[in-house]
């Protein structure tokens, strides 16, 4: 399929890759004067097919997975309240309803082995400054009484929540385009060369030459880094990742739910359809590498939903979808490339969508030359060089 318009021959920014975090960075730049070609291959990633969870304290399921990267999953922790926060602006900078509610998060235990763990956690948490705290059964049943008898407890972080992804991402698109992005959709950029001070990008159906390159491209971008050789090695893996959707229902689930154990996120939307997620593997397609659903991941995602909530098992799932979550080092690579000026990279960490916006902001920032409001040495790609 080839994009909506011819692709210019030269432009100021080239942002690869439409998700959540792309779109921003060419939005914000855009909105300051900038001219921007944003290029995206088309494949479903994790932004299209997001769940809507809006994460802040360290899921569980990340630290087991990864033990190596939970110390840059608390060194980037303290963002990702602000991330949450800077949705709220972020909704009112566009004027749309994300069907946004901060309505606290969940990650229940079913033993006391469990629950020990999510004390330690919230302890560490608590020292970084999140808003957490420890329920019992009873603390547990008096703000959200619909839990199994087989949960005895959960970690309550006061600042999570949830969005509808597809109001964010419809309003988004909107926006990018009414300020003048350049969208090529379905063209995938291949390779990219120095030229002078800029680059050569070379896509699908033809060469772009750019002032500067932001790789926004989550996993895809390991190969793109490699494309500009000069010692830059982007270690950006992809995890596809299974969901699944519930018929409308009455309000049952008022926070974002995960476990202290298992792969499981609960959260119920306000159109009363409940989104069951949470890390269950989906594929990848070998022809076209699109994630592609897993008929296992369904039957066990759905069993675990009903097993924590087991009103769930009375609703028909009506939708299955895959997408794919980007794993680094289990910290945001945000910035320019210390020995490649001009190129800089927009990837954040772990529950990229919740930091998709704020990441952007940081990384347009720093473009224009502005504060970004953090410091990015933490952030910096100059640690894959």
């Amino acid at each position: 399929m080839q994009a909506a318009v011819p692709l210019p021959p030269s432009i100021g920014t080239l942002v690869i890759g439409g998700g959540i975090v792309g779109s921003c960075v060419a939005g914000f730049l855009a909105d300051e004067g900038e001219e921007v070609l944003l290029v995206d291959d088309g494949r479903g990633g994790g932004s299209s097919s997001n769940a809507g969870s809006l994460h802040v304290q360290m899921q569980s399921r990340f630290m087991r997975l990864y033990p190596q990267n939970v110390p840059n999953m608390e060194r980037q922790l303290p963002l990702y309240p602000k991330a949450v926060a800077f949705w709220r602006t972020f909704e009112d900078k566009l004027g749309v309803d994300f069907d946004l509610k901060i309505t606290g998060g969940l990650m229940v235990a079913e033993s006391q082995e469990q629950l020990d763990f999510l004390k330690l956690k919230a302890e560490r948490e608590k020292r970084l400054g999140l808003d957490v705290e420890i329920l019992d059964r009873a603390g547990l049943d008096a703000i959200a009484p619909y839990f199994s008898p087989a949960i005895v407890g959960a970690e309550l972080c006061a600042n999570e929540g949830k969005l509808n992804p597809l109001l964010c991402n419809t309003a988004i698109r909107r926006w990018i385009r009414a300020r003048g992005v350049v969208l090529a959709e379905n063209v995938a950029a291949e390779t990219i060369e120095r030229s002078g001070t800029g680059f050569d990008v070379r896509t699908s159906i033809g060469v772009v030459r750019a002032g500067r390159v932001v790789l926004a491209a989550a996993a895809g971008a390991k190969a793109l880094a490699a494309s500009i050789g000069e010692g830059f090695a982007l270690p950006a893996s992809a995890e596809p990742l299974h969901m699944n959707i519930t018929e409308a229902t009455e309000p049952l689930i008022g926070h974002l739910v995960q476990h202290a154990d298992r792969m499981i996120t609960l959260k119920q939307f306000g159109t009363g359809q409940i989104v069951i997620g949470g890390g269950w593997p989906a594929r990848l397609a070998d022809d076209s590498g699109h994630p592609e659903v897993e008929l296992a991941s369904l039957i066990a995602n759905a069993t675990l939903a009903q097993h924590i909530v087991p009103r769930l098992g009375n609703l028909r799932i009506i939708r299955t979808w895959a997408g794919i979550n980007t794993s680094v080092d289990g910290m945001g690579v945000l910035g320019e490339v210390p020995t490649i000026p001009g190129l800089f990279t927009a990837i954040p960490g772990d529950a990229g969508y919740t930091l998709g916006p704020l990441s952007a902001h940081m990384v347009a920032s720093a473009i224009l030359g502005r504060d970004p409001g953090e410091d990015m040495s933490l952030f910096t790609p100059g640690r894959f060089i």
